[in-house]
């Protein structure tokens, strides 16, 4: 195999890298011809300047909503699907380093976006330029499609695919290697009861987390303690509440963690008997596949549905359960909403709808994974590494013929979303010689 990635072209990359990283992108409120705020808008402007330097023809949405550029000619249209929002710094006390400052440092890249996703994404920007600089010349249009509501509802993606024509194949660089094939389908939707005037709750929390705490600050404290010992619910007994202990989770791993809001509602079904909302929990149980509600909703290419609990609201004038379903590929959508509409009706709820995104399933035969996973596999020599499915969420959804492909190496440390953000240099350099290679092989021979 050919070498493509040098240290010039790395150090080339990593100058492109330091000068996203420079704009704080995340969202913030609209502005004129900046639907998500200025910063995500800057950045978009920002990485088209660093691709016109690979000879791109460049295109910025003149709503603000999504860029792209484009290089090489063909019948198809291969593209590379990246964002450029981010989520914002936290408690900047938090960081050893200034978050939009690209900073080198014991051998990694310190920045707000160098994992997620602007760091993954340059190295893809640069893989094409190493093949470009080797001589080559691509059999398909190489299109870099760049978001900006990634972290958000995803509206950047929605205006592109309304404006744009789609591509014929193509990866995203938002996850992790070898290739993931499948990613199920995601509802976030509440479900709503009647009020009560005997018992208020508040217990809010976000829809992709399993939460990890609960605490009740109403009357009865000392029966409703009493329930969570009865079940063996970790709790304490605060001087005026009670804080009911979980353990906290991504919801597409909900099984995996402990669903504090769901104890705490099972817990209190046993003092409330005649709240509806109670009863329902008591029904669900602590099953976050939700097989006591709905039954087996399996398939064999992704395995069983994930239902996480996230919020519980409870007022005079009704109740409402926030939820997140993360659905089998190849489960039919309106049915199973059918089903849980049905499941909920003797508790007195109504489903209603917040966010959908479509299924992700790209057969693991196909040429497209084929020939990823044979790129991961001779560039690594994990020759034992088997193709993904996945509960996230990634922008090759939104796409025809696309997957997640990379930036993280298996073995590189989760730091997205975290206070002191990095990515090591030579895990980068890694993945762009995965990257330059599979671009290679897809567009080239």
């Amino acid at each position: 195999m050919e070498k493509f990635i040098t240290t010039e072209i790395q150090d080339e990359a990593i100058t492109g890298l330091k000068q996203i990283v420079g704009v704080p992108s995340f969202n913030e409120p609209a502005e004129d011809k900046a639907p998500f705020g200025k910063g995500p808008k800057k950045a978009l402007e920002e990485v088209l300047k660093v691709v016109e330097k690979l000879g791109c023809k460049t295109y910025l949405d003149p709503e603000g909503y999504y860029a792209y550029a484009d290089i090489g000619s063909g019948d198809e249209t291969f593209g590379i699907v990246g964002h450029m929002d981010e989520v914002p710094a936290g408690n900047l006390d938090a960081w050893d380093t200034d978050p939009y400052e690209l900073t080198q440092k014991d051998g990694k890249l310190y920045g707000r976006g160098t994992q997620d996703d602007k760091g993954p994404t340059m190295a893809a920007i640069y893989a094409v330029k190493a093949i470009l600089d080797k001589g080559y010349k691509f059999n398909k249009k190489i299109r870099f499609i760049f978001g900006s509501d990634e972290e958000i509802l995803w509206r950047c993606l929605e205006q592109y695919n309304k404006k744009e024509a789609p591509i014929d194949l193509g990866i995203s660089p938002d996850a992790q290697f070898p290739v993931i094939y499948a990613e199920k389908g995601l509802q976030q939707s509440y479900l709503v009861g009647p009020g009560s005037n005997e018992l208020h709750l508040n217990l809010e929390n976000a829809f992709n987390a399993v939460p990890g705490k609960a605490v009740y600050d109403g009357p009865k404290q000392d029966e409703v303690f009493a329930a969570l010992q009865k079940y063996n619910f970790e709790a304490d007994k605060k001087e005026n509440s009670i804080e009911v202990h979980g353990k906290s989770v991504h919801a597409m791993n909900a099984p995996q963690g402990v669903n504090a809001v769901v104890r705490l509602g099972i817990a209190l079904s046993d003092v409330y008997p005649d709240i509806k909302v109670l009863q329902f929990f008591k029904k669900f149980g602590e099953d976050a596949n939700a097989t006591n509600l709905l039954g087996d909703i399996s398939d064999e290419a992704s395995g069983k549905l994930t239902f996480n609990i996230s919020s519980l609201k409870i007022t005079d004038q009704e109740s409402r359960v926030q939820i997140d379903m993360r659905i089998p590929v190849t489960v039919d959508h309106d049915e199973l909403v059918e089903k849980v509409t049905q499941a909920i009706k003797p508790f007195e709820m109504t489903y209603e709808h917040f966010d959908y995104l479509e299924p992700l399933y790209v057969p693991t035969d196909s040429e497209l994974v084929q020939t990823l996973m044979a790129t991961y596999k001779d560039l690594t020599g994990d020759t034992d590494a088997k193709p993904l499915i996945s509960g996230g969420a990634t922008f090759a959804r939104t796409m025809n013929n696309c997957v997640a492909f990379g930036g993280m190496l298996p073995t590189t440390p989760d730091f997205m979303h975290q206070a002191n953000e990095n990515w090591s240099i030579a895990d980068m350099r890694k993945t762009m010689e995965i990257f330059a290679e599979a671009i290679y092989r897809l567009c080239v021979e």
